[in-house]
């Protein structure tokens, strides 16, 4: 039992790695194959935490509170469906309309609390911290966010050739935003590198163990 599903794994990651090839059957049907298994995942996933417990379960219940709460839910839910079809697509608008909206506002409230509020934060407890480390720490943090914010100034004109005309001072805030920008980027780049390459030699070094393990 322990070999099959180790077997099953080199299999896979020599048909990923066969990539490295050029394109080719083994590739797309390993592709196939993990986006299958992930759409099967997520489908009991939603069944068991969110259709079961949150609408089955009260919708079997004789609670009248329950069966209230459940009944909007379930009518957007329904009126979804109504997507699949032109003719009555317009059923589902107002439940995608809400669905949309929810999610932009979870999005924008989410920025604002997990991103801008806790890194001015950070600046002002760096910025009252005696040592010149924090200070400066404080210093390049506030400074890469003004140029940052500076970059994306919405009511800058454009010109009749399509190049964005700024005012000087904006323009110089801007072009520093562009290279914290950059840098950022870069910083993500890395990081996702790294994580991928992290992946890879693990997935080597367990196809080395297994190897040896039937050796």
């Amino acid at each position: 039992m322990e070999l099959i599903p180790a077997l099953i794994g080199l299999l896979l990651t020599l048909m990923v790695f066969s990539y490295l090839i050029g394109d080719n059957a083994l590739f797309r049907i390993a592709v196939h194959v993990f986006i299958g298994v992930a759409s099967g995942y997520a489908a009991v996933v939603v069944w068991q935490n969110v259709l079961w417990p949150k609408l089955f379960q009260p919708l079997a219940s004789a609670d009248a509170a329950q069966l209230a709460f459940v009944i909007v839910p379930l009518v957007l839910s329904f009126s979804l469906l109504a997507k699949l079809s032109p003719r009555i697509s317009w059923l589902g608008s107002f439940a995608m309309a809400l669905l949309v909206g929810v999610g932009a506002a979870t999005a924008l409230s989410g920025a604002v609390i997990g991103t801008l509020i806790p890194q001015s934060r950070a600046a002002m407890e760096a910025f009252a911290s005696p040592t010149f480390a924090r200070f400066l720490e404080g210093g390049v943090m506030l400074t890469g966010t003004v140029f940052t914010l500076a970059y994306f100034q919405f009511s800058a004109t454009r010109a009749p050739d399509g190049t964005v005309k700024r005012n000087i001072f904006f323009a110089v805030l801007a072009w520093g935003g562009r290279v914290f920008i950059a840098i950022t980027f870069g910083v993500l780049f890395a990081g996702v590198y790294m994580a991928a390459l992290t992946a890879m030699i693990e997935r080597l070094s367990s196809m080395i163990n297994f190897v040896k393990s039937l050796l």
